[in-house]
């Protein structure tokens, strides 16, 4: 163990032990999976980032070693502990330049956004070197300014190869590939199964997986072409979900980006359509009904109950405005008569007292 240290510290790694864990120290083998919780500060308290409240839930972090992290030298240091113990490392500038990147890439996952989001398309160095602002204040100044971080690590969990399954990110580029059947096929049993929102997860993930995959491909190109249509009906997928829970724009933000590449996508009008007639926009959503008809004459029974559909919500929400109005001029009304009696009222006692 001494070892170690001593070569944490000729690497310019100082590591202090707040509590020392329990059991042997693990070998570390290649494609063993760590998971642990990590606090990331300035060297003068100032907290950039805590895996137990970043995003508003606590989740830890999980490495699998030998899969070349943007952040080597958590994977220099995870190797020197134990399960349960932990550790605060004060890294040197070499070790944490490229910090504010994996930092972005962190934040966007415990948002549920895409981790490669705000990213541009060019290495991490240059990104790092780059002076543009990556959208956290405090983040935009590190990268302006790098300076040695100290991460405090609890180590929670250490899994030999072979037991455990693999998460997307941790797969190679072939790996993610031969998955993305497999999770679009789980995102349609929890689907019919009624699990709405958990099948939304599992077709955002294979959404997330093929587009980071896309980002390496030219735009245009016939593997970023290939790409894309496999991402478009797990899109699909996912605005279905949305629809039914109810998150009616971002339907139609993602059915618009698929028609904006594909004119003749006959479910983005479809589904569009459904949304623009949910939120009440009932010019755009005739509008997309009747290319949705144009496009395949089939479906038109299937859009002429969805216009019936939407007009008697009209109807109906008509009528209760129309209501609303009723209740409301009668209220004026009767206020009205209110006054001008208390008015007449006051006036005949007026009237009285000068003759009394």
């Amino acid at each position: 163990m001494e070892e170690l240290a001593i070569k944490l510290r000729a690497d310019g790694i100082q590591k202090k032990v707040i509590s020392p864990g329990k059991g042997e120290l693990s070998t570390f083998p290649n494609g063993t999976k760590v998971q642990f919780h990590y606090c990331t500060s300035l060297c003068d308290g100032t907290v950039l980032d805590d895996s137990r409240t970043m995003g508003g839930h606590s989740k830890p972090m999980e490495l699998i070693l030998g899969k070349k992290f943007k952040l080597p030298v958590w994977e220099q240091v995870v190797i020197t502990m134990r399960e349960d113990e932990i550790a605060e490392f004060t890294c040197d500038v070499k070790h944490t330049a490229l910090y504010p990147m994996v930092s972005l890439s962190l934040r966007n996952i415990s948002q549920g956004k895409d981790p490669l989001e705000g990213q541009r398309h060019c290495c991490g160095v240059a990104q790092v070197h780059a002076h543009h602002s990556i959208g956290h204040p405090d983040l935009d100044k590190l990268q302006a300014n790098p300076q040695p971080l100290v991460f405090t690590l609890e180590m929670l969990q250490v899994l030999p190869p072979g037991s455990f399954q693999l998460e997307i990110w941790a797969m190679t580029d072939d790996e993610k590939l031969e998955a993305i059947p497999q999770i679009h096929e789980e995102g349609n049993v929890l689907f019919k199964s009624g699990e709405i929102a958990a099948a939304a997860e599992k077709y955002y993930n294979a959404i997330a997986c093929l587009k980071s995959l896309q980002m390496k491909e030219r735009p245009g190109d016939e593997h970023w072409i290939k790409l894309d249509h496999m991402i478009t009906p797990l899109l699909l997928n996912y605005c279905q979900c949305k629809y039914m829970l109810g998150q009616y724009y971002e339907v139609l933000d993602h059915c618009s980006s698929i028609i904006n590449k594909y004119e003749d996508n006959v479910k983005a009008y479809f589904k569009r359509g459904k949304a623009h007639a949910a939120v009440w926009n009932e010019v755009e959503a005739r509008a997309d009904f009747a290319k949705v008809v144009a496009l395949d004459p089939s479906l038109e029974t299937s859009i002429a109950k969805e216009l019936r559909s939407m007009e008697e919500r009209i109807r109906v929400k008509q009528k209760e405005e129309k209501g609303r109005y009723k209740n409301l001029f009668n209220y004026s009304d009767k206020a009205s008569a209110a006054a001008t009696t208390v008015s007449f009222i006051s006036k005949a006692a007026y009237k009285e007292s000068k003759l009394g």
